[in-house]
């Protein structure tokens, strides 16, 4: 049975929706940074997934090629994630998408070295034909967080922000959402097969303790 982190790591990926704290520990995590709309078809964003995917699978079979990683185990490829942000906005501004920043991310398992990364990007690259380089490794160590599952269109997610925001403040804490400690989202549900009213994606903020 391949190792599935949504099922070995339930409480980062599959939390209730009522809010919750967590310590969300370092992982790793291939990624490619970027601005404007993600609804856009063919743009930037759109593109980046397709470089992430690209990599992501090829780290994943290759165990069937020549190039054999240490300590390598199947694996199910995680859901993609991304950190987003806008400048000289406090949290997010959803009308305005065109002035999002992001960095859309999947997460790698903790036996990939950066050397079995620089070798997945090349070989992504000469395979997919696709250009590949805007992929970097990158190690986040999140912290203290709150989280909850939203249901429904991205647009809606302000409800569920509200819920985890009216939460912090009944237990003491305070968002701490800043230039290194961002917006995150976990996209468990495949847009493109499930209706929006069933999307289900996580949401975390970073937190701290209020004075």
């Amino acid at each position: 049975m391949a190792f599935d982190f949504k099922k070995e790591y339930k409480e980062f990926y599959m939390p209730k929706s009522k809010p919750q704290i967590v310590e969300v520990p370092k992982a790793n995590y291939i990624a490619v940074r970027g601005t404007g709309n993600p609804n856009v078809e063919g743009g930037a964003y759109q593109q980046a997934v397709g470089v992430l995917y690209a990599v992501a699978y090829t780290l994943k079979m290759s165990y069937k090629t020549d190039y054999k990683i240490e300590g390598f185990f199947e694996y199910v490829v995680p859901p993609l994630e991304g950190f987003w942000w806008q400048d000289a906005v406090a949290g997010m501004d959803y009308a305005n998408k065109d002035a999002f920043r992001w960095i859309s991310v999947i997460r790698l398992p903790d036996f990939i070295t950066k050397e079995d990364f620089a070798w997945a990007v090349k070989t992504a690259e000469q395979k997919k034909k696709l250009d590949c380089s805007a992929a970097e490794f990158l190690t986040i160590e999140e912290g203290l967080c709150v989280q909850a599952m939203h249901i429904g269109p991205f647009d809606e997610e302000p409800a569920t922000v509200a819920l985890m925001d009216a939460y912090l403040a009944e237990n003491g804490y305070q968002n701490d959402l800043n230039a290194k400690r961002l917006h995150h989202e976990i996209y468990m549900s495949d847009a493109r097969k499930v209706a929006p009213e069933k999307w289900k994606t996580v949401i975390r903020h970073p937190i701290r303790k209020s004075l």
